[in-house]
């Protein structure tokens, strides 16, 4: 595998950069990573571990290096035709696609609008919360979330996302109207630098958690989608995402080691492991 290769492609309102590590004399299709609002960084531990794949990271509009010409929310939609020129650009596919937390949900979408574009899309943990049996008081949730964010700033907002992601079943009515565990609890920011246009609180939490998928054209799709969720992470709001989305389709969700962040390395402090989790992936996707 060639060392990281930076290029960018238009479209409305960004500009959308992606990095290619081409691996010489590949027999094997293109496997592009995706997160949300996770960038390219971190999936560069876990693209490391296949030297037989070339393999795509990118920044999602409005993260990293990816900048945005508009405010507001970023939808799905928006990102799965950002990935749709990115695979374009690289020569129109089909790719193998994985994608974790808001990438899995970014993957679905666009299975949905380009599914000749992707042989395989391997959707881990996507955080859908529109799909779940409490899916009022999640989405509840998820707005007292953003609400408490823009009143509050950065680090009460973070400190209540990662309370909620890290309850085990469902999402307790009184959630959404109690105050957050607050920044410090978590070594958060505890001053609020008047920031509003972070990526994960400002630009796609809401509309992330709030899709649905085109569960009947995915369903006639020619690409294989395949559900995964971490042994670590069960009962977690993205995990139980992750059920329903395979549920809705008619499978089974594979279990694959770890948690949400099985596959970064150990300097993000979620306990990953990279060269653990490509095992697993690998597995998915050589089984066709």
């Amino acid at each position: 595998m060639t060392s990281p290769e930076t290029h960018t492609v238009e479209a409305p309102g960004a500009v959308i950069t992606y990095d290619v590590r081409a691996a010489a004399e590949s027999t094997e299709p293109t496997l592009l990573m995706i997160g949300s609002p996770m960038d390219a960084a971190g999936f560069a531990a876990l693209a490391v571990e296949f030297p037989d794949r070339t393999v795509v990271t990118y920044d999602p509009r409005g993260t990293g290096r990816s900048e945005r010409s508009e405010s507001g929310e970023a939808t799905p939609e928006q990102h799965a035709d950002d990935l749709h020129r990115v695979i374009s650009a690289l020569g129109g596919g089909p790719v193998d696609v994985f994608g974790s937390s808001g990438g899995a949900v970014n993957g679905l979408a666009l299975v949905a609008r380009h599914p000749e574009q992707v042989r395989t899309l391997v959707a881990h943990e996507p955080p859908s919360a529109a799909l779940l049996p409490d899916r009022e008081t999640a989405l509840a949730a998820v707005r007292s979330i953003r609400d408490t964010y823009q009143r509050e700033g950065f680090g009460n907002g973070m400190a209540k996302f990662i309370a909620l992601v890290g309850i085990k079943g469902p999402v307790p009515a009184e959630f959404a109207e109690q105050p957050g565990p607050g920044a410090a609890a978590f070594g958060m920011p505890t001053e609020d630098d008047g920031k509003r246009d972070d990526a994960l609180l400002a630009q796609n939490i809401i509309t992330c958690t709030q899709y649905e998928p085109d569960f009947g054209v995915l369903a006639s799709a020619s690409t294989r989608i395949v559900v995964a969720v971490g042994a670590d992470s069960e009962g977690e709001l993205a995990y139980r995402g992750g059920l329903a989305v395979a549920e809705r389709l008619g499978t089974e969700a594979v279990t694959v080691p770890g948690g949400h962040g099985a596959y970064l390395p150990a300097e993000f402090g979620m306990g990953g492991d990279p060269a653990g989790f490509a095992i697993a992936l690998s597995k998915i996707l050589n089984e066709r």
